[in-house]
């Protein structure tokens, strides 16, 4: 396996000429960067509508302005001749809340997923001659049956129509972080591998199956190495110390009320670990059930998935308990990089919801890094293995245990 530099290093690289060239839309605060970069792809131009995350993207690269275009804005003023040449791999991390299973679901065509279709006018001006040789869509796993999987068929078959055979595979954070994070990537090739229909089971479950039966899609499965068994870690390892008399840590009242809102499932949840000789750490959600507001304990000892303040439950709260006490206070922003595998990202300067935001809002570092180097790479470059082992060196665990 590829020895993954550390992200301070990569950053400090980012003026040198790295390639193949690759472009991202809807970038957020670069985390798919730092994954693509880590594989050895150079990210060269970048888009992005919301001027918090361009602040907190320009503070962590510091680029030179000669190496990297960050175009601030609505994607629909970006055009196929604004677009630098020769690239290699276009992604996209396209806004998810109109097919998040947390949000509304109007599909592909509500007002910030149809930006997709933005995404691929782009390509489609750019012309046949230039346009890249991959292409990646990363969003929620609720595309895979919005509209009874009618919106992943239209995506697949608009880049059809751009020339690209289309795989669809599926990657949880919890395989590198400990964070529940499973994420859909749609997979675009010029020059597709052969397909492999039983290839990949884990990557491609059952409930993922449905467009490779559709015969008007041009599809295809590609053999990729198996996602070893590898110590992730816990939330414990993550955790960011905090000083007990430190106000972060909520007060006597606070957690009281806290503990009074946990149905009783919960409440016993909380009292076995309490009583147990050492401390263990869990997040917890605020729900409102039939009208009323409670709090819910993780059973695990991983995050929840990380969310922004548009969707669903956002913030998470940390729990420490143990040996007859406990002790509650909001996550912070630098433990939330840690759970994107964005460990050393630049937050100086940055408001801390702002930066829970901007990772609420990304996509983990290191899934990108594991689909760029297995996957996204050697198709580009055209050796894409037919018959890869696994790599028993891999620092990616096993989720499904």
């Amino acid at each position: 396996m590829r020895t993954v530099p550390k992200l301070a290093a990569v950053r400090e690289q980012t003026a040198l000429p790295l390639e193949p060239m690759a472009v991202e839309f809807f970038a957020g605060i670069g985390l798919a960067r730092l994954g693509l970069q880590q594989a050895g792809f150079r990210v060269a131009w970048s888009n992005d509508i919301e001027p918090a995350k361009r602040d907190m993207y320009a503070g962590n690269f510091k680029d030179p302005e000669e190496s990297h275009t960050f175009v601030l804005g609505d994607v629909t003023h970006v055009r196929g001749s604004d677009m630098p040449a020769d690239i290699a791999l276009a992604w996209a991390s396209s806004p998810c809340v109109d097919v998040s299973l947390a949000g509304a679901r109007a599909g592909m065509q509500g007002a910030r997923s149809s930006t997709f279709y933005q995404f691929t006018r782009v390509l489609r001006e750019l012309g046949e001659d230039a346009r890249p040789e991959v292409v990646t869509l990363e969003n929620v796993v609720g595309l895979a049956t919005s509209h009874g999987g009618e919106d992943l068929a239209a995506a697949i078959a608009e880049l059809n129509d751009l020339g690209y055979s289309v795989d669809v595979l599926t990657l949880d954070a919890r395989w590198f972080v400990p964070q529940s994070r499973p994420r859909l990537f749609v997979v675009g090739a010029r020059n597709a591998p052969p397909d492999q229909p039983d290839a990949n089971p884990k990557l491609r479950p059952e409930w993922l199956q449905a467009p490779f039966a559709d015969r008007s899609l041009v599809t295809h499965r590609a053999l990729l190495p198996d996602i070893g068994p590898a110590a992730v870690g816990t939330l414990a390892t993550i955790v960011e110390p905090v000083p007990s008399g430190d106000k972060q840590w909520w007060d006597p009242e606070r957690t009281a009320a806290f503990t009074s809102s946990l149905s009783p499932v919960q409440a016993e949840r909380l009292a076995v670990l309490r009583k147990s000789n050492r401390f263990a750490y869990r997040t917890a959600y605020r729900r409102t059930r039939k009208g009323v507001p409670m709090w819910e304990i993780r059973a695990d000892d991983i995050a929840g998935c990380l969310r922004t303040a548009r969707g669903g439950s956002s913030k998470q709260a940390l729990v420490e308990v143990g040996r007859g006490k406990l002790r509650v206070r909001w996550m912070t922003a630098r433990e939330y990089a840690r759970l994107m595998g964005a460990d050393d990202y630049e937050l100086d300067g940055i408001r801390a919801n702002q930066a829970l935001f901007g990772f609420g809002d990304a996509v983990c570092v290191p899934a990108v890094a594991w689909l760029a180097e297995h996957y996204l790479m050697p198709l580009v470059e055209g050796k894409l293995q037919e018959k890869p082992v696994l790599d028993s060196t891999s620092e990616v665990a096993d989720a499904g245990a």
